[in-house]
């Protein structure tokens, strides 16, 4: 079972979530909090799995609360979930620990989907919202003159364009649809790829692919 706490100001928020999460038979919302302050009170007494946060909260906001829970509590995870989807509260959202970003606007069975993603130690982003990643959160190691790190050039030609892929953005599905495969296919090559170049998530492919994306074009030429 999956401990759930929600944090958002709005009651009726809270309510709508924490009714279409207890469908999901391996989902509990264990609490619920109004601001970042009284998230961390209830990490520290619920000690959740995964936390819901909003990012604009009265007392204290989404990403100051989502940096103490991270630092203080290393076996809760932080998905943040809100109607903003302004390039700063993405980039920063995630510096300070978070391990996603979704719209409030995405299906109950997405959310459900991306709740256990983020239980496991994957990273999850919004549709559209990659791309702001790579433009916004500093990587000052991954410049364009990057040097390739050595598991690059094991890359199987179709990881080299899941990879190309997953530079530009595309989600599993995207990626499924273009190179007319499974979904499931998709997932394995992700994989393999985080193993090959020693990746934590998908997050960290992305911004790694954008920066060799010259590379990966020279390649599929």
């Amino acid at each position: 079972m999956i401990r759930v706490l929600l944090v958002d100001d709005q009651s009726i928020i809270r309510q709508g979530l924490k009714a279409l999460l207890e469908l999901e038979s391996d989902l509990q919302v264990v609490g619920d909090a109004d601001n970042g302050q009284s998230a961390i009170r209830q990490v520290e007494v619920l000690q959740p799995d995964v936390v819901l946060m909003d990012v604009r909260m009265p007392v204290m906001d989404g990403i100051a609360a989502t940096k103490a829970i991270c630092q203080r509590f290393t076996g809760t995870k932080v998905l943040v979930l809100t109607t903003f989807d302004d390039d700063e509260y993405v980039a920063e959202a995630l510096q300070v620990g978070a391990h996603g970003y979704l719209l409030k606007d995405m299906p109950s069975e997405e959310l459900a989907a991306a709740i256990r993603a983020v239980h496991r130690g994957y990273a999850q982003l919004g549709p559209g919202l990659v791309q702001k990643v790579i433009s916004r959160v500093p990587s000052p190691s991954l410049t364009p003159t990057i040097t390739p790190p050595p598991g690059f050039s094991e890359l199987t030609p179709r990881e080299w364009e899941v990879l190309r892929l997953i530079a530009n953005g595309a989600s599993n599905q995207e990626i499924a649809d273009s190179l007319y495969i499974s979904e499931g296919t998709v997932k394995n090559h992700v994989t393999n790829i985080l193993r090959r170049l020693n990746l934590r998530d998908r997050t960290q492919a992305a911004i790694l692919a954008n920066s060799l994306l010259s590379l990966l074009e020279q390649r599929r030429e």
